[in-house]
């Protein structure tokens, strides 16, 4: 009876609706997945409906974990044709964040020298005697513009 039941939730098709509300994403994000190759077409009813297999449930979650570690589609898509070969995904995914933790590295440090130049141009405000100063060109020292 159990085994019964899980083949017959395995065989369960989905609608684009019902797949995307099962995962938690938009319709229309389904079908940009199946666009951008990140989800196979699906086979379709008779009357042209998409009818997704569970497999996609877990594929769409897969993808969803990805971008929550801030990958971009196009590694998605290397991890997915790893993983779709029946490989572990886990060496090429350690070297993708590997190479994502170095280059949020660099985007935390040009935001922290933006921040403090941010930071130094309120602390010495133009007075009206004062040019514009052109963004970018403000001096840490004295808030004079650095041109």
């Amino acid at each position: 009876m159990a085994l019964e039941l899980r083949e017959k939730a395995h065989n369960t098709t989905l609608t684009v609706s019902a797949l995307a509300s099962e995962v938690g994403v938009s319709a229309d994000a389904v079908r940009y997945y199946e666009r951008a190759g990140l989800l196979p077409a699906p086979p379709r009813s008779p009357s042209g409906y998409r009818l997704y297999d569970r497999r996609a449930v877990d594929r769409l979650r897969f993808i969803q974990g990805c971008q929550r570690l801030g990958l971009r589609l196009r590694e998605i898509a290397d991890l997915l044709s790893v993983r779709d070969t029946g490989e572990c995904p886990c060496e090429p995914a350690e070297h993708l964040l590997s190479r994502r933790v170095s280059e949020i590295d660099a985007e935390i440090e040009r935001l922290t020298s933006l921040r403090s130049e941010m930071v130094t141009m309120l602390a010495h405000p133009a007075d009206a005697d004062c040019p514009d100063p052109v963004p970018g060109t403000w001096c840490a020292e004295g808030g004079e513009s650095c041109a």
